[in-house]
């Protein structure tokens, strides 16, 4: 039984990640990376047949999709390209530059999907008072941007860098502490991963000089102060479960990318994948998917249960209406976009711009906040109501409404999905929707044919020694072996010959280096 439940999580968790993952690659950036985080965490949960992590699936989707959020915001195409490059170190250290940036990515969204699951209630309350005020922080600062520039004033790029986010998050994180006068883990949590990403963009690219791939963003070195700034919170809070999760789906993930790029090679030879990218994000999220339930393998056995009283009210709603709400509309203002540059659709309808204030210059609301604001009233009163008179629809059972808020969820973005793409219709459209819809109705089979129960660890369980010293060691050697494996692939199958795909042939070193062409 045990062994077909792990079979059943790994399937699961890494076709809901799959999924997301190419859903993310319609929306982009870092709230489409949260679709796909949210997706595999919430799939994790259910498959994981854990009673008390159940009763805390919304945590960790929010905190699992903020997680993967942060990857989003590295640049990696051009580290893609490099892979295709006819110069033979390039090809090298393009594989090296994508392991560096899987990593990061997975193993961030490795952490905040651990979160949920190695803290006690009073730390995981404690997360919240920082994670409103950061989000009110960045809320506000879209407007406050729109204003400085129209007074005529100007804001560096920098790099093409988070400098900006970062730096709000810093100060709301000293406002909270001024106005509150103590530190919880969650002001800790965000002061170690914004100073972090302070310590690694200067340090590397301002100190260093080092840039992964010119002249495109910079963030990657940020992402890599995170991870710093992550693994010291770790420490000092003793949460070796956390950074043990952070570092397995890191490593694998890693790993994950550059085999999804050495099979999209492979494509390219054979000239055998046709949309060869849409199959690459489709792969690289199965692989992402495998590593974050393998990441999560040992936490499900060893993690001690969590057996205190509920959680206060509150939390639950901020998580439900951030995962429900929050991240459906922060991709959907995305929508109009794709359709003014595909179908020519109007700025304006009625008088109304599509899109409001908070993610452009023009009013301070639009056709997309006019629908989503009745949502979030609605949703607000029935959760409200069901607090105080549970609504019938929802089951009583945690797993019950685990499954329901995934199934939410998931036929959400299927809609979305649809959305986005119908007013660009090319022949392909029609097999890629196909595709991604036989997709959704396979991972909701596999959500309502969950197997019963897995391995429960006994409340008793703690202190357990993970392994992260071999993890750390067996990374590196992963590293070098895949980085040399893509490398070796490339030479058998093109040589000294250009992969084509890309419309021009990067070269990242030498006087015929294309450091001044994205």
């Amino acid at each position: 039984m045990f062994a077909r439940s792990t079979a059943y999580c790994l399937l699961f968790c890494a076709l809901s990640m799959s999924l997301g993952w190419r859903v993310r690659g319609q929306f982009g950036h870092e709230l489409g990376a949260a679709i796909a985080g949210a997706l595999g965490a919430m799939s994790l949960v259910l498959a994981s047949g854990r009673e008390d992590w159940h009763r805390r699936i919304h945590f960790f989707a929010l905190f699992g999709g903020m997680g993967w959020s942060f990857g989003g915001s590295m640049s990696y195409m051009k580290v893609v390209a490099f892979t295709h490059s006819s110069d033979s170190s390039t090809v090298l250290y393009g594989f090296a530059g994508l392991f560096l940036i899987g990593f990061l990515w997975a193993a961030l969204g490795g952490a905040g999907t651990a979160l949920s699951a190695a803290l006690d209630q009073e730390h995981l309350v404690g997360l919240f008072p920082a994670f409103v005020t950061l989000l009110a922080a960045w809320l506000l600062q879209g407007p406050a941007v729109d204003w400085y520039r129209s007074t005529g004033g100007t804001i560096p790029e920098w790099y093409d860098s988070d400098w900006l986010e970062s730096a709000v998050a810093l100060a709301a994180m000293l406002v909270l502490l001024m106005i509150r006068r103590r530190t919880d883990v969650g002001t800790s949590l965000v002061l170690h991963l914004a100073i972090g990403w302070w310590v690694g963009f200067l340090l590397i690219v301002n100190g260093l000089g080092w840039r992964l791939n010119p002249p495109r963003g910079d963030n990657w070195a940020g992402c890599v102060g995170v991870f710093g700034g992550l693994m010291v919170f770790c420490w000092r809070h003793r949460l070796g479960s956390v950074a043990y999760a952070s570092l397995v789906t890191g490593t694998l993930g890693a790993a994950g990318f550059c085999l999804g790029q050495m099979l999209k090679l492979v494509g390219a030879f054979t000239q055998t994948f046709a949309g060869m990218h849409v199959v690459l994000e489709w792969l690289q999220g199965l692989l992402l998917g495998l590593a974050l339930a393998l990441g999560m393998a040992l936490l499900i056995r060893r993690e001690r249960v969590h057996v205190s009283a509920a959680l206060p009210r509150w939390t639950g709603i901020v998580a439900l209406v951030f995962v429900l709400w929050g991240i459906p509309y922060l991709n959907a203002i995305r929508i109009p976009d794709r359709w003014m540059r595909d179908a020519k659709f109007p700025e304006t309808v009625l008088g109304l711009h599509m899109v409001g204030r908070f993610v452009a210059s023009q009013g301070w609301i639009g056709w997309v906040e006019m629908l989503f604001i009745p949502l979030a009233v609605m949703m607000l009163l029935l959760l409200i109501r069901h607090e105080r008179r549970p609504l019938t629809f929802v089951p009583e059972s945690w797993q019950g409404r685990g499954q329901l808020l995934y199934l939410v969820f998931l036929w959400t973005f299927a809609f979305l999905s649809f959305t986005i793409e119908i007013s660009g219709v090319l022949p392909m459209w029609f097999v890629t929707q196909w595709f991604i819809t036989l997709h959704v109705l396979l991972c909701t089979w596999l959500m309502l044919a969950a197997p019963a129960v897995m391995h429960v660890p006994k409340p008793t369980e703690t202190g357990f020694p993970w392994p992260i010293r071999r993890v750390l060691l067996a990374g590196f050697l992963i590293a070098g072996a895949i980085s040399c494996g893509g490398w070796g692939l490339k030479r058998a199958l093109f040589g000294d010959m250009f992969a084509g795909y890309f419309n021009a042939n990067h070269i990242r070193f030498g006087p015929d280096n294309t450091n001044d062409k994205k």
